[in-house]
């Protein structure tokens, strides 16, 4: 016969698995999971919104007489938050009973927990990097001081990101080291008593410069391309540059020709178009550097695209929007034919990336879709900011096994893809 679970096994292996899963996770209590938790039900099948702030535009009279203006548009738009598969861990034992007996719970469980938000960290950070569009440095090129890393929060800044939450950034664990022999002239400031879990102490490298907890991660995910003689184009027609058209996805749909023909363009990499100049998000006015210049609009390729004889549409995080006397532009005209169009980063030779990351905390959200129960053995449990997990034990009497798997089903969502991005040197 098989090994038979005590009628209260379930609950101290969920008790034991969460407490595993919240003291491996860094990047996942990093976004909002508050607003998607709970959301999800039988009637909103695989996609939840929330309506995304209003903005307006003032006006000025010298005698207050309105009468000859126009009144501005009340125009709502919708983030969404998408399913994603199942994460599951599914494990079978011989002598579980005897494990269980043993006191080993947190010791078997441990493990588990710590892979399956492995995982599902690696997966969020991709998501996370394909749909982002600010850029802080050079493509490619290394991050080599604390100088590389504050400009990132001054990016945000510039950018008009609020600052009602807080702003992070994570960087490879051999940046680091990079780092290192500059750390002692930053003074103290490091991990402190209000970190959250051993992990999360030992990931945070600074808990705030510029702006930003500053983070090691081996989780961010990068990306590949190839070699190409051009990485030059043109825009090849009029995209659609109003807010009303690209609000809900906060992306844009850009043509492009003139490029090397059958290349492949890569998601995560960086578009640039020369002319057209961003916008703080809170003033509605150009951004300018230090030397004076103002910053070129540029955004993220969410997916790869073949170019044809050179040619194709790219699907770009974070819209270039110009509408003239409107609230929602994030350039200071419209992109139009023939803009000069360059993929930041691509030579002769083929390339990796591997970018660092930086965002306000609801540039992005994480939750979970609620699991539907399988038999009288489930338990769920859930993690402090509602990410849910389903715990569940069955036997096979046949194979004289013990059965249990782990259950994670996420949704992510882009809230504003204006709020986070991509860090070099």
């Amino acid at each position: 016969m098989a090994n038979q679970f005590d009628n209260n096994t379930t609950k101290p292996l969920a008790r034991s698995f969460l407490k595993g899963a919240e003291s491996a996770r860094v990047l996942s209590k990093n976004v909002n999971t508050q607003f998607i938790a709970g959301s999800f039900n039988a009637s909103t099948g695989t996609e939840i919104t929330i309506k995304r702030p209003t903005d307006y535009v003032s006006r000025r009279t010298a005698t207050g007489d309105i009468s000859a203006q126009t009144a501005t548009d009340i125009e709502t738009a919708k983030a969404s938050a998408t399913v994603q598969p199942y994460f599951t861990e599914y494990l079978e034992w011989d002598e579980v009973d005897e494990a269980l007996k043993m006191d080993q719970l947190d010791e078997l469980i441990a493990p588990v927990a710590t892979r399956l938000v492995t995982d599902l960290e690696l997966d969020f950070a991709s998501y996370m990097m394909k749909n982002t569009n600010q850029i802080s440095g050079t493509p490619g090129a290394a991050i080599a001081s604390w100088d590389d890393v504050a400009n990132m929060g001054t990016t945000l800044t510039a950018a008009g990101v609020p600052r009602d939450k807080p702003w992070y950034a994570t960087i490879n664990p051999y940046v680091e080291t990079s780092l290192a022999t500059l750390t002692t002239a930053l003074g103290a400031g490091g991990a402190a008593g209000s970190i959250i879990s051993e992990a999360y102490r030992t990931a945070t490298i600074r808990e705030d410069y510029a702006g930003l907890r500053v983070m090691k991660a081996t989780t961010m995910d990068s990306y590949s391309t190839a070699g190409a003689a051009d990485a030059v184009g043109i825009v090849a027609s009029n995209p659609d540059v109003t807010y009303a058209t690209n609000a809900n996805s906060m992306t844009q749909s850009i043509a492009v020709s003139g490029f090397t023909s059958g290349m492949i363009v890569t998601a995560g990499t960086q578009v640039q178009i020369a002319g057209r100049n961003r916008l703080n998000l809170s003033t509605r006015k150009p951004i300018v550097n230090a030397s004076g210049a103002n910053i070129l609009f540029s955004g993220t390729v969410t997916a790869d695209v073949t170019l044809t004889g050179g040619a194709g549409t790219l699907v770009v995080a974070g819209p270039a929007i110009f509408e003239s006397g409107k609230p929602y532009n994030t350039v200071d005209s419209a992109v139009v034919t023939n803009d000069v169009v360059t993929l930041l980063g691509i030579g002769a030779s083929a390339q990796s990336f591997q970018p660092a990351m930086f965002w306000y905390k609801d540039a992005f959200s994480i939750g979970s879709v609620p699991i539907k129960r399988l038999n009288a053995t489930d338990t769920f449990v859930k993690t402090s900011d509602g990410l849910q997990f389903r715990v569940t034990k069955w036997s096979d009497e046949g194979k004289n096994k013990n059965s249990v798997r782990f259950d994670l089903h996420p949704a992510y969502g882009t809230l504003n893809p204006f709020y986070a991005g991509h860090g070099y040197g």
